[in-house]
This record gives C-alpha cells, structure tokens and sequence, in this order.
C-alpha cells in the first residue's frame, strides 16, 4: 500500500545507494533460506498469481497528497510467506517503474517497504490463528498492522533521506509526510478489512492456502520451516 512515488533525482546519491544496498541485503537472505529450503511447486504458482493481482491492483493511483493506492501486500504476505513475499514485493516494484510507477533508483527503498508489509502480515496473522482469533480479524488486523509499519517506514525513509530540490526544511518536510503517512494509514484499515473478507472467503474454499487444512490451526509456512 505504501510506496515512494517519487522520480529519478529525488534522492540524493549516498541515500540511492543505502537503500539499494539494504534492500539487495534483504534479497541475499532471503534467496539463500529460499535456496536452503526449497521452493514446492504449488507455491511457486501461488506466488506468480499473487505477484499478478498485486501488480494490477497497484497500477490503480489515486493521485492524493503524492498518490496512494492498494497493492495487496498484505495478502501476499499471509498467502505466500515472508521469504515469497519479499521476492513478489521486488518483482512487483521490477514490473511497476517499468510502466513509469516508481523510480528505478528507488527500487531498493520500494522493495523494503513493501516487503516489510508482507513479512509483518505474514507473523502477525499466524500469531493471532494461534491465539485462536476468528480468520476474519485476525486478516484485517494482521493486513492493518503490516500496511501500518510499512507506511511509518516508508516516512521514515524519505524524512531520512530529504528530496532533492525541495525548498522545505527538514521539519517542514516530516510535517507534509507524516500527512502523506496518515493518508496511507487511514488506506491501510480499508485495505486491511477487505483482506480479511477474503481470508475469510479462501477458507471456506481453500484453507490449505491459508494453512488451515489440518482442522483450523495455521500449519507453520514451508517457507518458514525451511528457513
């Protein structure tokens, strides 16, 4: 749900290269546990269809205070694990500057935004199953608490590194994100409520998705395991 819409330039140098640097850092880890592990093949589809439905749903900007939009991050992360997840995340941001939505340069700061909302997700609803929450809340409260942290670290990422050209101070600029960031926060509870509506529609359908085929307790993740 949070994203940099911001161009080529907006960055400075040496915050292009921290970001990019953290962001294949994350990539590293998680394509070595992947390797270690395995990857099924029912997950690999899982992932592709996932990844297509983020990437569609993400093209829809609605262009307010720097655009805001769904990405289904949070889906992802609850359906394809946290290692999946953050490839899909990586894959989806590839595909999007493509298309002119979100700068090559800051496909590093994308990515560990993005990939921040899919692994809290992915914890924070095998979590609350396993405190015995119905699927229904513990969807939308995971989805809202992923979207949340990735929206503060997107924030966090811009305040940190300033734009380029701007003539705002730094304390007006953490004024104007920290509005971008409740814009986004406020997105990241309608988001997370329609997610659970479809955790809630996939169990009754195909709870192995879910990890619930075994009578209603998420099963650990594959990914997870092998990591």
């Amino acid at each position: 749900m949070a994203h940099i819409h911001l161009g080529d330039g907006a960055f400075p140098l040496w915050a292009v290269a921290l970001w990019t640097g953290l962001g294949a850092l994350l990539l590293g880890v998680v394509v070595r546990r992947l390797r270690k592990g395995g990857v099924e093949p029912n997950q690999v589809a899982l992932a592709g269809i996932t990844a297509a439905a983020s990437f569609a749903i993400f093209q829809l900007n609605v262009p307010v205070w720097g655009g805001i939009h769904m990405n289904l991050t949070g889906l992802v992360g609850i359906l394809a694990g946290p290692l999946l997840g953050t490839v899909i995340a990586l894959v989806v941001n590839v595909f999007s500057a493509a298309l002119g939505h979100g700068a090559v340069g800051l496909l590093g700061a994308n990515t560990l935004v993005n990939a921040s909302e899919a692994i809290v997700a992915y914890y924070a609803f095998r979590t609350l199953i396993r405190l015995d929450w119905d699927l229904f809340p513990a969807g939308a409260t995971a989805t809202t608490l992923g979207l949340g942290v990735g929206a503060l670290l997107m924030g966090g990422i811009i305040v940190v590194s300033g734009v380029n050209g701007s003539a705002l101070p730094r304390a007006d600029l953490t004024v104007a994100v920290a509005g971008m960031v409740g814009i986004n926060l406020g997105v990241a509870v309608i988001e997370g409520v329609l997610t659970g509506f479809v955790v809630q529609f996939l169990a009754t359908i195909r709870p192995d998705l879910l990890g619930l085929d075994d009578g209603g307790a998420a099963a650990a993740d594959a990914t997870e395991v092998a990591a």
